[in-house]
């Protein structure tokens, strides 16, 4: 029998790389239909990330062009906007005082999603960052956060958010990020979000928890609003707090600007994948992933602890240089280091995986990359090693995007929105 309309997720994928949150989602339910979906690398006369979503996914609805570009009434409506938008702003490859957050060039695209969302207020919107945005920039502790929060509320979106381990929940990787979740006023999910007790949401009855259980952890509980216009909260937000530590821990919601924040513990006690359950047989293994004799005296060098005086090669200032030592090789009964973007290539490097197979060291293969992050088999087959890859660094594990899709599916399927004539609301906004 046909499903209804009413109970289909139309999505609109932003920022959408090699398609990890539709991965995710079209594993969850066959509720949800991706109606149009935006990846642009700006710099790269090759889109090679687009070309691979168009090869697995179709050219229909795919735009290759910067969002900035595109004007909404463009972009079809939808139910659900998805979206691990650009983090290198925000990211702890950065320093802290590289990091720009929000006013850095890939942070201002926030401006994109919040521009589409007032002109089509789509029922949902989840999105993905690393978790440093909790925190960003430094000198104002998690400010960016709270115009993003604020700027959600003035357009009539409740907002739950959780930091992951995918882990911790007996994924094969150990990747953290920051995923959050609006819902409209219009919607029922939002009615029921307005009337439940905040703590009980966060720790037992909201869809991260459905998804993801955990218990309030021990750094105690804050509440707060978010006052001002944009602007002001821009300018004004968390100045003169203290150097590390920010208003957000990592579990939350929002409702009305008003602000309920813990620490949580995960609850999970399911079976637990590990790297070794992802690597190929080592006769699948191409010789370019081993590690030759001559190359592992400097694999070493870069994985070992040191102490030593180095010289900046810009100011000829010396300084000394200490570092402790990493696990080397990649123990295979145990989740992965986090993928980094600079994973491919064979040159030596201290944050590049080195397993040990029958055959002796070597780096993982675009497969094992993909399978650490949950990808189906040569998803991204068509690019160079080196970009499949990079592809994998910038990607999310796509088994959070499918646990969340899986709850979000079924209380969507039980609450359909309330009205639309509230949807179309308009409030006064202002961007800084």
């Amino acid at each position: 029998m046909r499903k209804s309309e009413s109970k289909l997720l139309r999505v609109v994928e932003l920022f959408a790389g090699v398609g990890g949150f539709r991965v995710g989602l079209e594993g969850a339910s066959d509720r949800y239909r991706v109606v149009w979906s935006n990846q642009w690398e700006p710099g790269r006369k090759k889109q090679e990330a687009s070309d691979i979503y168009v090869a697995r996914f179709g050219a229909e609805d795919h735009v290759n062009r910067d969002i900035a570009t595109v004007k909404a009434e463009a972009i079809p409506d939808h139910d659900l906007l998805v979206g691990g938008f650009p983090c290198q702003d925000y990211s702890v490859a950065k320093t802290l005082n590289q990091s720009k957050g929000i006013a850095g060039k890939k942070g201002v695209l926030w401006w994109e999603i919040r521009r589409i969302l007032e002109a089509k207020r789509p029922q949902y919107l989840f999105l993905e960052n690393v978790d440093r945005l909790l925190k960003s920039p430094v000198n104002q502790r998690g400010r960016d956060f709270a115009v993003m929060l604020a700027s959600l509320a003035d357009l009539g979106y409740s907002v739950e958010w959780r930091v992951i381990n995918a882990a911790d929940y007996g994924m094969p990787q150990r990747r953290r990020r920051v995923f959050f979740l609006g819902v409209h006023e219009s919607t029922r999910i939002a009615g029921v979000l307005g009337k439940a007790n905040p703590w009980e949401w966060i720790a037992s009855t909201g869809l991260f928890a459905e998804a993801f259980p955990a218990a309030l952890g021990a750094s105690g509980v804050a509440s707060f609003r978010i006052e001002g216009d944009l602007a002001q909260v821009t300018q004004r937000f968390n100045k003169g707090q203290g150097a590390t530590k920010g208003p957000f821990a990592e579990a939350g919601i929002m409702r009305g600007r008003m602000v309920w924040t813990t620490s949580v513990e995960p609850a999970f006690d399911g079976p637990r994948a590990t790297l070794g359950s992802v690597l190929l047989p080592e006769k699948e293994v191409p010789a370019s992933f081993r590690i030759s004799a001559r190359q592992l005296a400097q694999w070493k060098y870069l994985k070992g602890s040191k102490r030593e005086t180095r010289v900046s090669k810009r100011t000829g200032f010396a300084y000394h240089y200490a570092e402790g030592a990493m696990v080397f090789p990649d123990p295979h009964d145990r989740p992965s280091r986090t993928i980094i973007t600079g994973e491919g290539g064979s040159s030596p490097s201290r944050f590049k995986h080195v397993v040990r197979g029958t055959g002796g060291l070597r780096r993982l293969t675009p497969i094992e990359l993909e399978r650490l992050n949950q990808f189906p088999d040569d998803h991204t087959m068509g690019a160079s090693d080196a970009r499949r890859a990079f592809f994998m660094g910038n990607a999310l594990v796509t088994g959070i995007v499918r646990k969340v899709g899986e709850a979000l599916a079924v209380r969507h399927g039980e609450a359909g929105p309330v009205s639309r004539a509230k949807s179309t609301k308009r409030r006064a906004t202002r961007k800084p």
